[in-house]
């Protein structure tokens, strides 16, 4: 059976729940969600197990905060004994539109602190990951209030579809391949 570690990045505590920062969290929660999964509280975060066609899927909210997921993730990569290449991690993007998907295969921490880590942890900047667009609407210096803020009205009413287009892009990681699943959602 193959296995997949899906890392979604966020903060936990209540205060960070809502957050645009913690879209990684959320997209798994949908996905946990719709299959009636539970998470546990586990080692370096909470985990839960996802079987589809013969294929395991491993999703994990590292409980590390954001800037130390890469200690997260190296753990369960090497406790589950999954390849580096059956890795992905969810994490928003100030570049992006919002709700915008980009996957990829490689690339720089683009100055998010939760790829940054993970790539310094890793040694590489080659693993898979999953960028959801949280557009850069804020005026200069407003960054961290940004990321840390709440969704707008109109972005939260326009979450659930985005939320379904994620969990098919998450099945198609493990069902495709990373080139089909490029092939299919970047852009949309």
């Amino acid at each position: 059976m193959k296995k997949f570690l899906i890392v979604g990045l966020g903060n936990i505590g209540e205060k960070y729940t809502n957050t645009r920062h913690n879209i990684g969290f959320k997209i798994l929660d949908a996905l946990a969600h719709k299959e009636a999964l539970t998470f546990e509280t586990q080692k370096l975060g909470d985990i839960t197990t996802y079987k589809i066609k013969g294929r395991t899927f491993i999703l994990l909210k590292p409980s590390t905060y954001m800037n130390l997921s890469g200690k997260a993730v190296q753990y369960w990569l090497t406790k589950e004994k999954i390849p580096q290449e059956n890795l992905l991690v969810i994490t928003d993007d100030l570049n992006l539109p919002f709700g915008n998907i980009r996957v990829k295969t490689k690339g720089s921490d683009g100055g998010h602190n939760g790829l940054k880590d993970i790539q310094h942890t890793l040694q590489t900047t080659k693993y898979n990951r999953f960028r959801f667009g949280i557009s850069d609407e804020f005026s200069k210096g407003r960054q961290v209030d940004y990321v840390l803020g709440e969704w707008t009205e109109d972005e939260y009413s326009k979450l659930p579809e985005r939320f379904e287009k994620s969990i098919e892009l998450i099945k198609s990681f493990g069902l495709a391949g990373i080139q089909n699943t490029m092939n299919t959602f970047n852009g949309k």
